[in-house]
């Protein structure tokens, strides 16, 4: 009777970005017991990776420090790193989740000293800077990571730096003998928060996405813009390090297109207007330029609209960039559009090409192992025809900006309680 009754106390919340941090905390100041997985080591996802929210243009370093003071001071939370759901079985109410659990090679003794990754000599691809630079094979994932302990990179282990990066640790936190664990857990209801992936723009071959060197995607500038990034806050251009004075912005790259992504992600007008202030910040005599089919920024955001595009140094320019070329010699981009109010065929150069790109739910490519879900054409998660008790959240749901996707998250611990409450 009692783990049917702690079964049904229980809600299991998978994906730790914004979405399942929220649903983790409100469902654990409700009374209830939280499991928390997350499939990288560290918890804050997509918004971790930010420099800046809009409209406020503060650092999501704010509100991710009290979701994880919460979670902190909350002993009903369970928090799971290198983890990922593989199978759900069961009803609401009485679900049973299988989890594989990924060795990090560092156990809860480490307290983030590094001299681990002092001892270390292999670089690696940094993943939160997303390969644009390098960190050692014992890395912190990133200077504000929850929880705050290393990972040792697989390929070391067993390797006299291996041995070495064991030896340097004073606590006996590496522990290089980790193993892969699989395990199951008892659940009343299931909240799916795994988030959204940016569409991937080496699709569009006609705006030499993945080949030129200096046009990226609007999820890589907000690294290249924040000091945590690999040019320590100042804007550059990835071929050279030079900073940048000239950039566009390439609205619905790859949205509202049946080809690639027919709906529009809603946020992406002002994720580029955001980032169009990160340079204007950076360098008074920076220029923008913004290519766009029309600006969505709707209600309480059109106040932020009007206030950047009265900035003389934004231009707003109506149409869809027709080509995009690089100058290998140079790095310079130029961008070919035609300019709708005046029918002009425009060509002008950048240093940088920011391509808009949309969110796409991560449920799209890793569907939620559990029978019966159901899912838009896009892949998203229908509310209305999931499986009783499984609640999508946040971006599985729908494109949104992160206010809305903390309110989305708290309406499924409602659902939740009741899923268990049956």
């Amino acid at each position: 009777m009692a783990d049917a009754q702690d079964r049904a106390r229980t809600i299991l919340v998978a994906g730790g970005g914004i979405a399942g941090l929220s649903a983790a905390v409100e469902a654990a100041e409700a009374g209830f017991q939280v499991i928390l997985v997350e499939r990288e080591p560290f918890l804050g996802g997509r918004v971790a990776r930010m420099n800046k929210y809009f409209p406020k243009l503060c650092p999501p370093q704010c509100g991710l420090e009290i979701n994880f003071r919460r979670i902190r001071n909350n002993p009903l939370i369970r928090v799971m790193t290198m983890a990922e759901v593989e199978k759900i079985e069961g009803e609401s109410g009485n679900f049973t989740a299988s989890i594989r659990v990924y060795p990090r090679f560092v156990n809860e003794k480490c307290t983030g000293c590094g001299k681990c990754s002092e001892a270390a000599q292999t670089s690696i691809p940094d993943p939160f800077n997303v390969g644009m630079s390098s960190v050692k094979a014992a890395y912190l994932p990133n200077e504000f990571a929850y929880p705050m302990r290393y990972v040792i990179a697989p390929e070391v282990i067993g390797t006299p730096e291996g041995k070495a990066i064991e030896a340097a640790c004073e606590y006996g936190a590496v522990e290089p003998a980790m193993a892969e664990q699989s395990l199951e857990v008892k659940a009343g209801a299931i909240i799916w928060a795994t988030g959204w992936t940016p569409f991937n723009i080496s699709a569009l071959s006609y705006y030499g996405a993945g080949k030129h060197r200096n046009v990226v995607s609007n999820a890589v500038l907000e690294r290249l813009a924040s000091v945590s990034g690999p040019f320590k806050g100042v804007i550059s251009r990835p071929s050279d390090g030079k900073p940048v004075k000239k950039i566009a912005f390439v609205q619905c790259a790859g949205s509202r297109d049946e080809n690639h992504l027919a709906y529009c992600s809603s946020v992406c007008c002002l994720a580029s207007l955001k980032q169009a202030t990160y340079l204007l910040e950076q360098d008074p005599e920076a220029t923008v330029s913004i290519f766009y089919i029309d600006v969505r920024a709707l209600g309480r955001h059109e106040g932020f609209f009007d206030k950047v595009r009265q900035d003389e140094r934004v231009s707003l320019i109506k149409g869809k960039p027709g080509e995009i070329t690089e100058d290998p010699a140079t790095g310079i981009v130029t961008v070919q559009v035609e300019d709708q109010a005046t029918g002009e065929i425009l060509k002008d150069q950048f240093d940088l090409v920011v391509l808009a790109a949309g969110m796409v739910p991560s449920t799209a490519a890793q569907k939620i192992p559990a029978p019966g879900v159901v899912y838009d054409e896009f892949g998203f998660v229908v509310s209305n025809g999931q499986t009783p008790g499984i609640i999508g959240a946040g971006c599985d749901r729908r494109p949104a900006d992160v206010s809305s996707t903390v309110q989305d998250a708290t309406a499924a611990v409602l659902r939740a309680i009741q899923a268990c409450r049956r």
